[in-house]
C-alpha cells in the first residue's frame, strides 16, 4: 500500500502535467484547455494509485483492461474536441485530441509511479507544442508542400453558397 506522499505526489505531478499541457491549448485558443487536461490526467492517475501494489500487475490480464478501458474512454472525449457542426466539412482540433490523449497516458504513467518517463514524455511534448507548428511551416516551405494557412486565409475559402 503506498502512503499518503507517494499518493499525493502521483495524483499532484499527474494534475500538473495535464494543466501544463491544457495550458498550452488554452494560449492557443484552442477548444480544450487547463481543466480539462489536468481533470483527465488526474482521473487516470486515480484510477491506477490505489490498484497499483507492484509492477506485477501492470502486466496483468485486469491491469491491462483497466488501461484499454481508460484509453478508449479518453478517446471518445477527444473525439468531441474534434467533431465541429457547420455547413462544410472540416476536420479540426486533432492537436488537441491528442493532447487529451497524451494528458490521459502521462496521468496512468504518474500513477505507476515511473517518473523518468513522466519527464522525457513531457520534455518531447512540449517541445512537439512549442516549436512543432514553426517546424511544419518551414519544411513545408523547404519541400514544397501546401501551404496551410494560405488555405485558411477568407479569400482561399469557399463559398458558403450551396448550388441551386
Amino acid at each position: 500500500m503506498l502512503d499518503w506522499t507517494e499518493i499525493i505526489l502521483r495524483l499532484g505531478v499527474a494534475t500538473l502535467a495535464g494543466c501544463l499541457i491544457g495550458l498550452n491549448r488554452d494560449l492557443h485558443g484552442k477548444p480544450i484547455g487547463l481543466k480539462t487536461l489536468g481533470l483527465v490526467s488526474l482521473a487516470t492517475a486515480t484510477m491506477l494509485v490505489p490498484v497499483h501494489s507492484d509492477q506485477a500487475w501492470l502486466v496483468s490480464d485486469a491491469g491491462s483492461r483497466v488501461i484499454q478501458g481508460i484509453l478508449t474512454g479518453i478517446g471518445f472525449l477527444g473525439a468531441g474536441v474534434i467533431v465541429h457542426a457547420g455547413r462544410h466539412f472540416r476536420v479540426r482540433g486533432l492537436t488537441s485530441a491528442a493532447c487529451t490523449w497524451l494528458a490521459a497516458c502521462i496521468g496512468i504513467v504518474c500513477g505507476l509511479g515511473q517518473w523518468r518517463l513522466v519527464t522525457v514524455a513531457l520534455v518531447i511534448t512540449f517541445v512537439i507544442l512549442i516549436i512543432g507548428a514553426r517546424m511544419e511551416r518551414w519544411l513545408h516551405k523547404k519541400l514544397g508542400g501546401e501551404d496551410e494557412t494560405a488555405q485558411k486565409s477568407p479569400a482561399a475559402a469557399p463559398s458558403d453558397k450551396l448550388p441551386t
